[in-house]
C-alpha cells in the first residue's frame, strides 16, 4: 500500500493535487501531525515503511525513475 501525506495546502488543492498524480489505489489525508511524527520538515521526502511499522529506507528530494526503481525493489525485497 501506498501513502500519500498531502501537504500543507487547503483541502481541494490537495485534493486537485493528488489527481493529477496518481491515478489510482492512492490514500490521502490532510493532516499536519503526521510531519511532525515522522520528523518531516519540507517536501518532497519519502519514507519506506514496513508492515510491522520499521523505517527501512527514507529520502529527501524527488529521484529519477530508475533509482526510485531501486530503492522499491530493495524495499520489497525485505518485506516478502
Amino acid at each position: 500500500m501506498f501513502l500519500a501525506v498531502a501537504g500543507r495546502a487547503d483541502f481541494e488543492e490537495t485534493a486537485e493535487r493528488a489527481k493529477s498524480l496518481f491515478s489510482d489505489r492512492l490514500l490521502w489525508g490532510l493532516d499536519d501531525s503526521i510531519w511532525d511524527l515522522y520528523g518531516i520538515p519540507y517536501q518532497p521526502v519519502t519514507v519506506l515503511i514496513s508492515g510491522g511499522d520499521v523505517i527501512v529506507d527514507s529520502w529527501a528530494g524527488a529521484l529519477e525513475e530508475e533509482q526510485l526503481r531501486e530503492r522499491l525493489d530493495a524495499f520489497l525485497a525485505t518485506v516478502t
